[in-house]
């Protein structure tokens, strides 16, 4: 037990403190006081201390005898926040770029910009369960709504790439002239702020960082005739950034065909046009499934007899009428199907032979790693069918990476005209 001005700080109200922030005040899409407490106790900004310090004592007052200090509420939250416990994901040691990670999902973006030798200076992740493995990852609660002006907020001024997989929603630009469907200089229209890339964009144009770097799905290109990725182009090319796109498999790096949509910016203001970047040439597929399979698995991914006859029913139906619906039982020594977020609901798309058995869904590590995820990183912050969507809704590791690395490159070369930095030097561990 230790006395600081008066108030008793014990080992078991911290223990009580932490539990009912975990499982109540911690996470969500307006956990802003919690996710700056954690972002200020890992960067140690000295601009959020004095607002992470109030919100701690609003959140530990009533679960401390006397008035709480702004030390004893310090030391208090390096313990619930756990603040002195190793971080498996730690920043590098000499970060050589700084980058904000939005619509974080679990953290793929994170993981592989570090690898890089960046820093994340501010993460941003609507969903809860989500909040909870990237936490358990990174000792980093993400804030919630970016759409939200409070979590604008605490965007730091200034930083060197903003990273995003953000989700694609229609664009309504029916009626609208060529000005306002792309964007105003200053701002955007009210009708734009419903669509989450306009967020993108608004941050971009408040921040103008040096390079943007962004991931959709691969129908992005053709969803609404082309005029989706149309507005996207433009608006980002309006506020003075160039735009590279193309869309590229994470098969060259992990045994699934997963297509996305890849975009990359640098800012013209002060690069003038002249980065010579492209999208890296990838290695051949080498990966099969067989390769991220555990030796050993439990039973509980084992189909029941009652979903596998319904499966194999579903399947004949549809071949009937001529569909080509049904479930994927994977060659070993191939690749498998994209995994998505509704792999939770009967593993259909991927499923695993097993001799003299009934198949079997991928395992949640095994999902893990099809998306090119290492070994250490945590899986059972959550559920199994919530690390499921969560594994089903993210970018291929390895993929980000080599995408990354060219993009760090360039910052690199035109800053200094040498080429200093070397993806080759980087420990690329994924299994």
């Amino acid at each position: 037990m230790k006395k600081r001005n008066g108030a008793i700080l014990e080992e078991s109200k911290i223990i009580a403190v932490a539990e009912r922030l975990w499982k109540v005040a911690v996470f969500g899409p307006d956990n802003y006081k919690t996710a700056l407490i954690s972002h200020y106790l890992r960067t140690k900004n000295r601009k959020q201390k004095k607002e992470a310090i109030e919100f701690a004592i609003d959140l530990l007052e009533g679960y401390f005898e006397g008035p709480i200090s702004n030390e004893l509420a310090e030391q208090a939250l390096q313990q619930i926040i756990k603040f002195d416990d190793d971080v498996l994901f730690p920043k590098p040691a000499n970060p050589k770029f700084t980058f904000i990670d939005l619509f974080a999902g679990i953290g793929g973006f994170r993981i592989a910009m570090q690898r890089l030798q960046g820093e994340c200076v501010f993460s941003s992740e609507w969903d809860k369960m989500a909040q909870r493995t990237y936490y358990a990852n990174f000792g980093e609660i993400p804030f919630g709504d970016i759409t939200k002006d409070k979590t604008k907020e605490y965007i730091p001024d200034s930083f060197d790439i903003i990273c995003g997989g953000f989700p694609c929603q229609p664009f309504s630009i029916a009626g609208v002239s060529k000005k306002n469907s792309l964007g105003r200089k200053h701002g955007f229209d009210d009708e734009k702020q419903g669509n989450l890339f306009f967020h993108i964009a608004e941050i971009i144009e408040k921040h103008r960082p040096k390079a943007f770097f962004l991931e959709n799905v691969k129908n992005l290109v053709s969803h609404d005739k082309g005029n989706t990725f149309k507005v996207i182009k433009e608006t980002l090319e309006s506020l003075d950034y160039s735009f590279h796109s193309k869309v590229m498999n994470g098969k060259h790096f992990v045994p699934q065909h997963r297509e996305r949509t890849f975009m990359v910016g640098f800012d013209k203001r002060r690069f003038n046009g002249n980065e010579d970047f492209r999208f890296p040439e990838l290695p051949e597929p080498t990966k099969k499934v067989k390769d991220i399979l555990e030796k050993r698995v439990d039973k509980k991914y084992t189909l029941t007899d009652k979903l596998w006859q319904y499966l194999q029913d579903y399947a004949i139906k549809h071949k009937e009428k001529g569909n080509g619906f049904g479930f994927g039982l994977v060659d070993l020594n191939g690749i498998s199907r994209t995994i998505s977020a509704r792999y939770y609901k009967d593993g259909s798309e991927i499923l695993i032979p097993q001799k003299d058995k009934n198949p079997r869904r991928l395992s949640v590590r095994e999902a893990a790693r099809l998306q090119g995820y290492p070994d250490h990183f945590i899986v059972e912050a959550v559920s199994m069918n919530q690390a499921y969507k969560q594994f089903g809704n993210s970018v291929v590791v390895p993929l980000i990476e080599a995408i990354g690395e060219n993009i760090v490159d360039q910052l690199y070369r035109i800053k200094t005209n040498i080429h200093t930095y070397t993806y080759e030097s980087v420990n690329k561990e994924v299994f």
